[in-house]
């Protein structure tokens, strides 16, 4: 294992106290810079074959990826570290954007009832108080209050912390037997946010769901912009832009039949 290099060390301080990013997402830019063998000192030459060997990937992966080489070499140039940016030449590819497929309620539903614990715990996390992934694996039981009915979430997107709703649903779903301990896996390892997803979207496949993880959220912003006003809803997404959470009003066919009748009959 080779030393770390001290100008990436550096960078990395950089985006976690100057910059308030999160472990999680240095640890992902961290598994770009990884990919070169040297990236302080690469030559552009070395970035492009590197940059070609990930043609293999979706969009949105070498999108975020190159983002990540990006962000490191602006730095870089910026503070006159190296007198040039070896990724200017690149082009990012296009990722569609497409708007998110909320779970239906009887879907949500299903999928409570045929997971086991943990994993119906983390759902509910989702569906009904609005948590990432991510955010539902680290959650420790000390960070639910039943007396308030506030869910803290600490660390989240941005290492930001916020509070959320409990509902009376969601407080059903816990259970709430315990004080203390990770609420996903008590008794075990928790689980990474990764792990955790793979498990959730397992867990819809053998539930007959042909969706993923992100449908959870999506259906508590869809049900939540019902009654609240999208600033409140971004709040409680931890959104830091309300154009992400607009994206939820892009409502199911359904929706948008009944849409059209109300307007239809205005006229």
């Amino acid at each position: 294992m080779t030393d770390p290099d001290p100008l990436v060390e550096q960078w990395y301080d950089y985006l976690r106290y100057d910059r308030g990013r999160s472990e999680r997402t240095i640890r992902t830019y961290k598994s770009t810079l990884d990919e070169l063998s040297d990236p302080a000192t690469a030559t552009r030459d070395e970035v492009e074959a590197w940059w070609l060997s990930t043609r293999h990937l979706a969009p949105a992966s070498r999108a975020a990826k190159l983002s990540a080489l990006r962000s490191f070499y602006r730095w870089c140039t910026r503070w006159e570290h190296r007198p040039d940016d070896p990724t200017r030449r690149l082009e990012a590819p296009k990722v569609r954007n497409a708007a998110p497929h909320p779970l239906t309620r009887e879907e949500v539903q299903l999928l409570l009832d045929e997971s086991p614990d943990g994993i119906r715990r983390a759902c509910a996390l989702c569906a009904f108080a609005g948590l990432r992934v991510a955010e539902a694996a680290s959650l420790d039981w000390r960070d639910i209050d039943r007396e308030t009915h506030r869910i803290t979430i600490r660390g989240g997107k941005g290492n930001k912390d916020r509070s959320v709703g409990l509902p009376a649903r969601l407080l059903d779903e816990l259970g709430m037997t315990r004080r203390a301990g990770n609420v996903i896996r008590p008794d075990d390892r928790p689980y990474t946010a990764n792990a955790l997803t793979l498990a959730i979207n397992r867990a819809m496949k053998a539930a007959g769901i042909e969706n993923t993880s992100h449908g959870l959220r999506g259906r508590y912003a869809t049900m939540a912009l019902t009654s609240a006003n999208l600033v409140s809803v971004a709040r409680a997404m931890g959104h830091a832009h309300m154009s992400t959470t607009a994206r939820y009003t892009a409502t199911s066919d359904a929706d948008l039949d009944v849409i059209g009748e109300a307007v239809t009959r205005g006229f």
